[in-house]
C-alpha cells in the first residue's frame, strides 16, 4: 500500500510537471507572437499625402527634403507649392493644406496664430541683388533705401554704370518682401517697378534686365547670373547672419493647424534631423537654426542666445 502511494504521488507530480511545461510553452508562444505583432505594428510603413504651400524662399529646401523623404517612404506623396508666405499662412489656417510655409511669424502677417503651431525649420538670409553689369558690389543702407524709394534713379550716382535703375519687387503677400522692407529698408515702402510672384522669376528678370535690382534669399544666390550686394560693407554670408552682423534674415516657419497629422509630423521631424540640418539645409544655402548665435522675436527684437 505504501508502495502504491509512492507510485501514485510520483505519477501525479510527473503529470503536473507536463501540464506546467505545456502551459509555459503556450504562454511563451503567445508572448512571442505578441512581441512579433508589436514589432510589425512598430514597423508599419508610413503612407499618405501631404500638401505644402507658401514661401518661395523656403520652397527649394522644402522640395529637396520632400524628395529625399519620399525616397525613404515610397507610400508617401508630398506636393510643395509656392505662392508666398501670405498664401501659405491663409491656406493652412483654412485647412486647405497641411503645412503653410512662411518667412514671417504669423503675427507679423496679421494672421490669427492661436490655432497654428509654429515649426522653425531653418534660417534664411536675404539681400539685394543686381544685374552684373551694374558695376557695384556694396551699397550703403541709406543709399539702398533711396534706390528702392525712387530717390536715386541711375547707378552712376553710386559709382556704377550710367544705367537707369529698374526695380524688381515681390507682391505684398511675399514674406521675402516683408523681411527685406523691414530690415533692409527700415520699413520704407518701395516705389513702383516690376512685380513678380516667384523668386526664381525675379532672379531671371534681374539677370536679363540692364540696371535691374531686386532682392533674393541666399538660397537663390548660387551662381554669377546676378550679383549679391553687401550692405554697409557687411557681406551677405551665413556666418554674418548667425552672429547678427548681417541684419536681413528670417526664420523659415512651417506652420500647421494644430498639431500635425502622422505624415506631416514625420516630415517635420525629418526636416529637423541631422541628415537635413547638416546636409540639405546648408547645401541649399540656408542656415541651421542650431547655428544661430542670436535670436529674433515676432516684433523684430534681436538678442544673443
Amino acid at each position: 500500500m505504501k508502495s502504491f502511494k509512492k507510485i501514485s504521488l510520483a505519477t501525479i507530480l510527473a503529470a503536473l510537471m507536463v501540464v506546467m511545461a505545456a502551459c509555459g510553452g503556450a504562454a511563451s508562444k503567445e508572448s512571442n507572437q505578441s512581441t512579433k505583432n508589436d514589432d510589425q505594428s512598430n514597423t508599419k510603413e508610413l503612407s499618405g499625402s501631404l500638401v505644402i504651400s507658401g514661401s518661395t524662399a523656403l520652397q527649394p529646401l522644402a522640395s529637396a527634403a520632400a524628395e529625399e523623404f519620399m525616397n525613404k517612404n515610397s507610400k508617401v506623396s508630398i506636393q510643395v507649392n509656392g505662392g508666398g508666405s501670405g498664401t501659405g499662412l491663409s491656406q493652412v489656417a483654412q485647412g486647405a493644406v497641411q503645412i503653410g510655409n512662411s518667412d514671417l511669424f504669423a503675427e507679423e502677417k496679421g494672421v490669427d496664430a492661436s490655432q497654428l503651431v509654429d515649426h522653425q525649420v531653418a534660417v534664411v538670409g536675404i539681400t539685394a541683388a543686381v544685374n552684373p553689369k551694374v558695376g557695384i558690389k556694396d551699397i550703403k543702407k541709406a543709399d539702398l533705401i533711396k534706390v528702392f524709394t525712387g530717390k536715386i534713379t541711375n547707378w552712376k550716382e553710386l559709382g556704377g554704370a550710367d544705367q537707369k535703375i529698374t526695380l524688381v519687387n515681390r507682391p505684398d503677400s511675399s514674406g521675402t518682401r516683408a523681411v527685406f522692407n523691414k530690415f533692409a529698408l527700415d520699413g520704407a515702402t518701395p516705389a513702383e517697378g516690376v512685380t513678380e510672384d516667384a523668386s526664381n522669376t525675379v532672379k531671371k528678370i534681374i539677370n536679363e534686365t540692364p540696371g535691374a535690382i531686386g532682392y533674393l534669399a541666399f538660397s537663390y544666390l548660387t551662381d554669377d547670373t546676378v550679383t549679391a550686394l553687401s550692405i554697409d560693407g557687411v557681406a551677405p554670408t551665413s556666418e554674418n547672419v548667425t552672429t547678427g552682423k548681417f541684419p536681413v534674415w528670417a526664420y523659415e516657419h512651417a506652420y500647421t493647424k494644430g498639431e500635425p497629422n502622422e505624415v506631416a509630423k514625420a516630415f517635420l521631424d525629418y526636416m529637423m534631423s541631422d541628415e537635413v540640418q547638416t546636409n540639405i539645409v546648408t547645401k541649399q544655402g540656408y542656415i541651421p537654426v542650431t547655428q544661430m548665435k542670436v535670436e529674433r522675436d515676432a516684433k523684430g527684437n534681436v538678442t544673443n542666445k
